[in-house]
């Protein structure tokens, strides 16, 4: 791969039109602001992270995280431009210097395809299918949507809601830019690599999981062919790709923000004591720095607790940031070569990664087992399945009287009256999967009867 061709402000959707610009915003920029000003990024808010969402204590929900991630995003992206730029002195005046602005953006995408619930959601979505009443569907459905369904990604979603509206053939939509696009496809293969013996045992694929459907295959190939990114076809039959040299970057915020601000939710929320937060995040440190990190805590004089954990890990964060740049520095040709494998995370310094893994555990077993959070992913998976199961039969049934009322709930973007049962059931996972908790819990509510608006 080449930097020249891999970064490309052309648009998927206006390959061949001419737009007037009347501001000096880069094509990338304006990616950035089409999405922060877009409706599926605003529901952001209103979907769980991990915690459920605020009540008395305010913890990270789908948005927060995002803005954070796009920070350290922005930090990396533009750290590797300028490393990469002064090892190649052609590069500049090039759109490479914009790496800051696409990984970021990219960063604010990156969940905009999960589910209600955190990975609940995606849980209830794929055994409802594989498991559950949506079996019926199997020999009605082509195989290549199936196996999309029963191991449906939340990355690949972002990837369809993204693309497959605005490729022309509609107007209006994101019509982002290749590169940007190109940067969320964390897992650049087809559903059917998933169970690919091959590419699992050369690390290429993860087992369940994938970076777009099959109704979006051609158009990532279109990308990835644009980009000069290699496209092989799999003995399955799947399309597999070589990740951009950015989604390593994107990857990196999400794990640095994901790990680290978790453990700040969980002292706020006292699953950890203050003393085993501090011990975590300082492990990250030699003893000189942890000690000069302790003394500068003592000089400004913050005495709160929690706040002495945010000075701390913001410390963290940006020694991890600094990590990650020379972990891709280190390895760029065999990042560009398409054999690389692993994250950043796992090729940073043995102390460094040793305290990660160290936080990764105690997030595991304190953290993502806790009662909060079990709870939420409970409840979540019973509405999901009851949404899914009276979605799809309104479906199967659509000159039901009862089926026609629901179907009238269903916004006119979605293609829920499609004449070919394929069409309909995607608009169903669509219309569901773009939901908010609380949305999903009112929709829930009301076709149950349990709740009923009061004039």
């Amino acid at each position: 791969m080449d930097w020249r061709t891999l970064i490309t402000s052309k648009r998927l959707g206006q390959e061949t039109q001419h737009t007037e610009r009347h501001d000096d915003r880069s094509e990338f920029k304006r990616d950035y602001d089409r999405l922060i000003f877009s409706a599926p990024f605003r529901r952001l808010q209103n979907k769980t992270q991990v915690f459920p969402l605020p009540g008395s204590v305010f913890v990270h929900n789908r948005l927060t995280h995002s803005l954070e991630v796009a920070s350290v995003g922005m930090s990396l992206g533009c750290d590797i431009a300028r490393d990469v730029i002064r090892r190649n002195p052609d590069l500049a005046g090039t759109q490479v210097e914009e790496l800051g602005t696409i990984v970021s953006t990219a960063c604010l995408a990156h969940y905009l395809g999960n589910p209600p619930f955190g990975h609940s959601g995606e849980k209830a979505i794929q055994t409802f299918f594989s498991e559950g009443e949506g079996k019926i569907l199997k020999d009605k459905l082509s195989p290549e949507i199936w196996k999309d369904l029963t191991h449906f990604e939340g990355n690949a979603n972002a990837f369809r809601i993204l693309t497959h509206r605005y490729s022309g053939r509609r107007s209006g939509g994101f019509v982002m830019t290749y590169s940007m696009l190109a940067s969320i496809v964390k897992y650049p293969y087809s559903s059917s690599c998933c169970d690919d013996e091959t590419l699992l045992n050369d690390k290429r694929a993860k087992k369940d999981k994938f970076g777009f459907f099959a109704t979006e295959a051609e158009t990532y190939r279109k990308i990835a062919t644009e980009l000069g990114i290699d496209i092989t076809v799999s003995p399955t039959g799947g399309i597999c790709g070589m990740r951009h040299p950015l989604v390593y970057l994107v990857e990196a915020a999400d794990d640095i923000c994901y790990e680290i601000m978790d453990i700040e939710d969980a002292h706020k929320l006292k699953l950890i004591s203050y003393e085993e937060t501090k011990e975590l995040l300082l492990g990250f440190f030699d003893e000189k720095t942890q000690k000069s990190i302790l003394d500068r805590i003592e000089t400004e004089s913050i005495t709160d607790q929690n706040e002495q954990v945010v000075y701390m890990r913001a410390c963290v964060i940006g020694k991890l940031e600094n990590e990650c740049v020379e972990a891709f520095l280190k390895n760029e040709d065999a990042i560009m070569a398409g054999t690389f494998r692993g994250s950043l995370i796992k090729h940073i310094n043995e102390r460094q990664r040793e305290a990660y893994e160290r936080c990764s555990d105690i997030a595991f077993h304190r953290i993502y087992r806790s009662k909060p959070v079990l709870d939420i992913e409970l409840g979540g998976y019973k509405i999901m399945e009851t949404l899914l199961k009276q979605m799809v039969d309104a479906t199967l049934n659509p000159d039901r009287f009862y089926s026609k009322q629901l179907l009238r709930r269903v916004s006119s973007q979605y293609e829920i009256e499609a004449p070919d049962l394929e069409t309909r059931i995607l608009a169903v996972v669509d219309f569901i999967s773009g939901m908010t908790d609380v949305f999903a819990l009112d929709f829930y509510q009301k076709i149950n009867g349990s709740s009923l608006p009061i004039v």
